[in-house]
């Protein structure tokens, strides 16, 4: 099989480095020729997964038409708000090749899930060939071949299978799915989750406020997910337990670390400079609150999130706003 990875970040990279290793022909595309370039001189993405080799099978490129000639795999791992731009690129060069999506988040301004942002770009045709990957995997963990489990999703039986075959192997096992939206719901809400999460541990408030933040927000997920037409077991596995707990338990986690130095009194502009990379759940937690109002799905840890990443709330008080709201059944 010939594929290609597009986005040569952490998880990107990690995801190339598998189907390298697996002995296929992978293409890993960057728009910055700088980080191909350097990768390629040195077999090793030093700027987003450093101390890690890169396959000699993995070809970084800048050239998006050169990277997706002949693929029969293409897996996009572009930031959730720049999927759509990189599709319209991409998409006369894709001929019939299998896609799975293993970006999360909602785009902001139309609110769709990025499985509604692919099909709105690519069109209802291509339905057939879209598969969508979640589940607990730090992209360093991953490079590194520690045994791991994640899911991938999709309307199609046969292109589903097709890509948990391709990418599945001793240390990595792939489970497969139907419920597009449960996986996706989950994979972009667990991010801000995360941050509420690592706030608290920023605070110093301990383990029984964490179980509780990660415990209400799956119920949250879980809620938002059936209003969607998910189906709230999906958010029992991988794509939802899973994730989560990993997201908001994990220090690799890089929406965790925005929450614990929030609530460490740092402000987000600061936190974003010193991170360096991406933190979907920032702009997951402005699409999130405004879909959760917009449906009428109640979210209150989702808006506290936003109202301490947005709106200058302390973290402390948006805790103590949570724990204060009238008590109700579970």
């Amino acid at each position: 099989m010939k594929a290609c990875v597009l986005g040569a970040g952490a998880f990107g990279t990690a995801l190339g480095i598998r189907l390298g290793d697996k002995g296929y022909e992978t293409a890993l595309w960057a728009r910055r020729r700088e980080l191909t370039d350097a990768i390629a001189a040195s077999r090793e993405n030093s700027r987003y997964l450093p101390g890690v080799r890169v396959p000699d099978t993995l070809h970084p490129t800048h050239d998006l038409a050169k990277a997706l000639a002949g693929a029969e795999l293409v897996v996009m791992v572009i930031p959730s708000q720049a999927t759509r731009e990189v599709l319209r690129e991409a998409r006369n060069y894709l001929g019939n090749a299998l896609l799975c999506c293993a970006s999360k988040g909602i785009e902001t301004g139309s609110l769709m899930l990025l499985s509604e942002v692919m099909l709105d770009e690519l069109g209802a045709d291509a339905a057939a060939r879209l598969t969508y990957l979640s589940g607990p995997s730090f992209a360093k963990e991953l490079a590194q071949h520690v045994p791991t489990a994640v899911t991938v999703a999709g309307t199609n039986t046969e292109a589903t299978e097709a890509v948990q075959r391709a990418l599945a192997s001793e240390d990595l096992r792939v489970y497969a799915t139907k419920d597009v939206v449960g996986v996706e719901v989950g994979g972009a809400l667990k991010n801000v989750i995360a941050i509420a999460a690592g706030a608290v541990d920023g605070l110093g408030y301990g383990l029984n406020s964490r179980a509780a933040l990660i415990t209400r927000g799956l119920a949250e997920i879980g809620r938002l997910a059936a209003h969607m037409g998910g189906n709230p077991l999906t958010l029992l596995g991988l794509a939802g337990v899973g994730d989560l707990v990993l997201t908001c338990t994990g220090n690799l986690s890089r929406n965790r670390t925005v929450g614990v130095e929030l609530g460490k009194g740092r402000t987000l502009g600061e936190i974003l400079a010193a991170l360096g990379q991406v933190a979907e759940g920032v702009e997951t937690t402005r699409s999130a609150h405004a879909l959760g109002a917009k449906l009428g799905v109640p979210m209150p840890i989702t808006e506290e999130v936003y109202k301490v990443l947005f709106e200058d709330k302390p973290a402390a008080r948006a805790v103590a706003d949570l724990m204060g709201r009238p008590l109700r059944y579970e």
